[in-house]
C-alpha cells in the first residue's frame, strides 16, 4: 500500500522547479542579486559586470534585441580583441558547417580558399562545383559574403558565412585583376576530393602523382590507398602535392608523414596551458623507400607545413616549389554549452630539428624554403611547370 507524500514533501515538490526556474533567471540577470549571492551565481565581478552590461542593452536598447544573439557577440568579440587571425568562436550553427567541413562533406559553394588581409584568397574550385559553374578562378578574392565584408575576419569564420544549408544562395564579391565582380551562387551538397592521383613519367619510368587536399578526418587512409594503388601499378616513385592545402587536424598530419617515415619524431607541439609532446611515426610506413618529392607553395599551410617540415627535416624528401605559407602556431577546438566552440590558438608546433615555421606570436614567418624553387605559371594552362619540375627532380632520385 503507497503512502501519500506528506504537506512538506507536497510544497518542495512543488517549489523545487520554480526556485530552479528562479536560480537560472537571477543568474542571467545579476543586477537584481546582492553581491554575495551574484559571486555565487554568476562568478566573479568581470563576469558579473558583463553579464549586467547584455541586461541593459537588452533591456533599454531602442529596438528590440535577441539575448542570443548579443551572448554571441559578446563572446566573438572577446576573440577579436585577441588580434589573431587564427582563432574564431564558432555559432552553434557555424560550428555544425565546420565539424562537416572537417569530415569533407558540408553544403557550400565547392571552393578552397586561404585568408588574405583582404577577405579570402582561392586556392582550388572544384570541378562542376557551385563556384566553378559561376565563373569564380583560382587567384580570386572573396571580399563579401552574404552582404558582410571578410577583410580582418578569420579564415573560418569566412568559410563559415559562405556555408549554408543545400539549395539556398549566398551572394559573394570577387576581386579580379582590379575588378570587382559579384556572384551570386547556389550552395550544394559538396564532397571534397580529398586524394587524387594521377601517374606521369619521370626519366622514363612510371610514378605517381598524388594531391592531397586537406588533412581532414581520414584522410591519411584515402592518402593510404592511393600509394597501395600506385605501388601495385608498378610506380617507382611519388610526388606528394601539398599546394594549396591549408592544413586540418594534427593528428592526421602525423598519420601522413607516417606514410612516408618509420619511425621518429614528425612534430613537437608546445602551449602554456598544454603539456608539451613529440608526435612520433606510428606503424609501417605504406610507402616504403619508395624515392619522394614534396610540392608546395604559399598555400601550403599549417598540418601541410609539419608534415613538409617533417619529411625535409628526416631528410626523407626533396621539398619543391616556393616558400610556405609559415604558420607556426596550432589551435584546439573547444566546444562551449550553448553548441557553438571556442577555435583557438593554444600553442606553437617545432619541426624534428627545432624549427618554427612561424613569426612573432600569431604572424606569419620564414616557413619552409623549398630545396628547389619552381612555380606553375598560370598564363599557360596545359602545363604545370612545379609539377614538371618536380618530376624532373624525381627521376633524378630513382
Amino acid at each position: 500500500m503507497s503512502r501519500r507524500p506528506t504537506t512538506p514533501t507536497l510544497v518542495l515538490a512543488v517549489l523545487a522547479p520554480c526556485l530552479l526556474v528562479l536560480g537560472i533567471w537571477l543568474g542571467a540577470h545579476p543586477r537584481w542579486l546582492l553581491d554575495p549571492v551574484a559571486d555565487v551565481l554568476v562568478g566573479n565581478e568581470d563576469a558579473r559586470v558583463v553579464a549586467e552590461a547584455l541586461d541593459e542593452i537588452e533591456d533599454s536598447y531602442f529596438r528590440e534585441l535577441d539575448r542570443t544573439d548579443l551572448a554571441n557577440a559578446a563572446i566573438a568579440g572577446a576573440v577579436r580583441t585577441l588580434d589573431d587571425r587564427f582563432s574564431a568562436y564558432f555559432t552553434p550553427r557555424e560550428y555544425r558547417a565546420f565539424q562537416d567541413a572537417t569530415n569533407s562533406r558540408f553544403s557550400g559553394v565547392g571552393l578552397a580558399v586561404r585568408g588574405v588581409k583582404r577577405g579570402l584568397r582561392v586556392e582550388t574550385v572544384y570541378d562542376d562545383s557551385p563556384a566553378d559553374r559561376a565563373g569564380i578562378r583560382v587567384g580570386d578574392i572573396v571580399t563579401t559574403a552574404a552582404g558582410r565584408s571578410l577583410a580582418g575576419r578569420p579564415e573560418q569564420a569566412s568559410t563559415a558565412l559562405i556555408k549554408g544549408p543545400a539549395g539556398t544562395a549566398v551572394t559573394l564579391r570577387v576581386r579580379r585583376d582590379g575588378r570587382t565582380l559579384t556572384k551570386r551562387v547556389t550552395r550544394a551538397t559538396i564532397s571534397i576530393p580529398v586524394v587524387a592521383g594521377e601517374a606521369e613519367r619521370a626519366g622514363g619510368e612510371r610514378v605517381s602523382h598524388i594531391a592531397l587536399a586537406t588533412f581532414s578526418s581520414g584522410a591519411h587512409g584515402e592518402l593510404a590507398t592511393a600509394i597501395r594503388r600506385a605501388r601495385d601499378a608498378g610506380s617507382k616513385g611519388i610526388v606528394l602535392d601539398l599546394r594549396g592545402n591549408g592544413g586540418g587536424l594534427v593528428k592526421e598530419a602525423q598519420l601522413v608523414a607516417s606514410a612516408f617515415l618509420a619511425d621518429g619524431p614528425i612534430v613537437t607541439t608546445k602551449g602554456r596551458t598544454v603539456p608539451a609532446r613529440t608526435l612520433e611515426a606510428i606503424g609501417q610506413p605504406v610507402a616504403g623507400k619508395l624515392p619522394l618529392v614534396v610540392l608546395v607553395d604559399g598555400g601550403t599551410a599549417s598540418a601541410s607545413e609539419i608534415v613538409a617540415g617533417a619529411l625535409q627535416d628526416r631528410d626523407r624528401a626533396t621539398i619543391v616549389g616556393t616558400k610556405t605559407f609559415g604558420k607556426g602556431v596550432f589551435q584546439e577546438v573547444i566546444p562551449l554549452s550553448n553548441g557553438g566552440a571556442l577555435d583557438i590558438t593554444v600553442g606553437q608546433y617545432f619541426t624534428p630539428d627545432g624549427r618554427n615555421l612561424g613569426g612573432s606570436g600569431t604572424k606569419t614567418g620564414d616557413g619552409i624554403a623549398a630545396d628547389v624553387r619552381a612555380e606553375d605559371d598560370p598564363e599557360t594552362e596545359e602545363v604545370d611547370e612545379a609539377l614538371q619540375e618536380a618530376l624532373d627532380v624525381l627521376a633524378r632520385r630513382l
